[in-house]
C-alpha cells in the first residue's frame, strides 16, 4: 500500500509536532520542584493525618505565592499509602523514583516511618517528620520536627508528678513502636524516681481498638486505692474517641484519674463531645489557644485555604509549618536542592514557630522546642497551664536508658554520625532497627 508524498509529508508533520510537545511538558515539568506529600488518607490514621495533607498543600500554595523557590513553582505529588504500613515504603520509592521528587513530608506513626527510613536512606532522599516521636533513632536522611521524648514525654510526667502529685501511673498506648519505646523510657524513668513496679500499669491495644469497657474498668480499679493515679497515654489515631467515651460512660473525671495524651490534639478532639474530658491534659509544643501574632496569622490563613471557620490548628500542622520553612531556608542558603547540599545547610537554620520564638536545626536533626502542658476546654480547645521557661533541645537517644545514655548524634563533619558512642568512641552507622 502506497502513501502519497503529501500524506506522508503530513505525517511527518505531525509527530514532529507531536514530539516538539512532549519536549515542551518535559521542559515544563522540570521548571517545577516537586515535594513530596506522604499522609493517609484513608485507613484509621485518616483522622489525623489528612489535615497535614492540606497544611503542606496551604504552605506550598503560600510559597509559590511569594514567587516559589530558586525560581520555579513547587508542586506537590501527593499519594496514600492508606494507613498501610509496608505500603508506605513502597510510596515513598514511588516519590523518589517516579516523581523524582526534592523532599518528602509525611508520616505519622512511628511505625509508618520505620517503614519508610530505609528507602530514603538507600535513595538519598530527604524526609520531613512532623510528629512526636520515641527518640533511639538519628538519620541523615530524616528531620524530626515534632518532639522527642525530653521534648514531651518527660516534662508531661513531671509535670503530673511535682504539680499533681501522682503516685501510681497507667501507661497505655497503641501496641507498635511508639508506644512501647516511649514507656520502656518512661518506666526506666519512673523507676529511677523511686516508683515501684506495683505502682506501674502498663497495656496495649491495636490499632482502631473500639471496645474499651473492660480496661477502662481495669484502670478504674487501679486508681481506686487512695493513691493520686494518672494515665498517661500514647493511644493514636481514631482509637481515641471510644477511649475518651468510655472514661466518661463509667465517670472518671479528670480530678479522679488525670489523663495526659501525647497523641490527642484539637484535630481529634473536635469529632467529640468534650464535656466529659474538661481538665484532662495534653502535652505538645503548641496548641491553637497560643496567644501570638504568628499564630493568629496561621489560624487565618488556615481557614482561608480549609474554607471551613471550624476547623482547628494542632501540633503536627506546627511541626510541618517548622520543617517546611526550614527545608526553604536550607534550599535557598545552597543554592540547590540537592539532598547533599541542603543536609548540610540546613544546620543551624532557624525560623518562627508559632508560639512567638525561634526554632533551629540542630545537629542531631532535631529541632528546639517549647513544651506545653494544656488542659481540654469545653470547647475542644486547650487552656495552657504549664509551659517551659525557653526553648528544649530534641534529644535522639534518651538518657533514661542503658543502651543510649551514652550515645550522641551530630551530623556534621568530621562526626557525620547518628549514633556515636562516647565511651567506645565508635560510630555504629545509621540506626533503623
Amino acid at each position: 500500500m502506497s502513501i502519497s508524498k503529501q500524506k506522508l509529508k503530513q505525517l511527518v508533520l505531525g509527530t514532529a509536532t507531536g514530539l516538539a510537545l512532549s519536549i515542551t511538558s518535559i521542559a515544563q515539568a522540570s521548571d517545577t520542584i516537586k515535594v513530596g506529600i506522604l499522609h493517609s488518607l484513608s485507613g484509621t490514621m485518616a483522622i489525623s493525618e489528612t489535615t497535614l495533607k492540606d497544611t503542606m498543600l496551604m504552605l506550598i500554595k503560600e510559597q509559590n505565592a511569594n514567587g516559589g523557590l530558586l525560581g520555579k513553582q513547587l508542586e506537590p505529588v501527593v499519594v496514600d499509602p492508606a494507613s498501610n504500613w509496608p505500603l508506605f515504603a513502597e510510596k515513598a520509592r514511588e516519590l523518589l523514583s517516579k516523581h523524582k521528587v526534592s523532599a518528602i513530608f509525611g508520616n505519622w506513626t512511628s511505625v509508618s516511618r520505620k517503614s519508610v527510613l530505609p528507602v530514603v536512606e538507600e535513595l538519598n532522599g530527604l524526609l520531613f517528620y512532623p510528629v512526636q516521636y520515641e527518640g533511639e533513632e538519628s538519620s541523615k536522611n530524616v528531620f524530626y520536627t515534632g518532639a522527642a521524648p525530653n521534648q514531651q514525654a518527660i516534662p508531661a510526667v513531671d509535670y503530673l508528678m511535682n504539680e499533681i502529685g501522682v503516685k501510681r501511673w497507667v501507661l497505655a498506648g497503641t501496641d507498635y513502636v511508639y508506644p512501647r519505646t516511649t514507656n520502656k523510657i518512661l518506666e526506666a524513668y519512673l523507676k529511677g524516681k523511686g516508683v515501684a513496679d506495683k505502682d506501674i500499669m502498663i497495656n496495649y491495644t491495636p490499632f482502631g481498638h473500639s471496645d474499651w469497657q473492660s480496661i477502662v474498668s481495669d484502670i478504674k480499679k487501679f486508681g481506686s486505692t487512695g493513691v493520686k493515679t494518672a494515665v498517661v497515654s500514647t493511644i493514636n489515631g481514631d482509637a481515641n474517641v471510644p477511649f475518651y467515651k468510655e472514661l466518661g460512660n463509667q465517670g472518671l473525671s479528670a480530678e479522679d484519674i488525670p489523663v495526659v495524651a501525647f497523641s490527642v490534639g484539637e484535630e481529634e478532639l473536635s469529632g467529640i463531645d468534650t464535656k466529659p474530658l474538661v481538665g484532662h491534659l495534653a502535652a505538645w509544643n503548641y496548641f491553637m489557644s497560643v496567644d501570638s501574632e504568628a499564630n493568629e496569622e496561621f489560624i487565618t490563613a488556615w481557614k482561608s485555604f480549609i474554607k471551613d471557620e471550624k476547623r482547628v490548628t494542632n501540633d503536627p500542622m506546627e511541626a510541618h509549618y517548622i520543617g517546611f520553612n526550614m527545608w526553604v531556608k536550607a534550599v535557598e542558603k545552597a543554592g540547590t536542592t540537592d539532598p547533599e547540599a541542603v543536609q548540610e545547610a540546613i544546620i543551624g537554620v532557624a525560623v518562627p514557630n508559632l508560639t512567638g520564638g525561634l526554632s533551629a536545626m540542630m545537629p542531631n536533626h532535631h529541632v528546639t522546642k517549647p513544651v506545653l502542658i494544656g488542659e481540654i476546654q469545653e470547647d475542644g480547645q486547650f487552656e495552657v497551664v504549664w509551659e517551659t521557661s525557653g526553648l528544649v533541645a530534641g534529644d535522639a537517644w534518651s538518657d533514661f536508658l542503658p543502651g543510649s545514655k551514652d550515645i550522641i548524634s551530630d551530623w556534621r563533619a568530621p562526626l557525620a554520625c547518628g549514633n556515636y558512642n562516647i565511651k567506645t568512641s565508635k560510630c555504629s552507622g545509621q540506626n533503623y532497627e
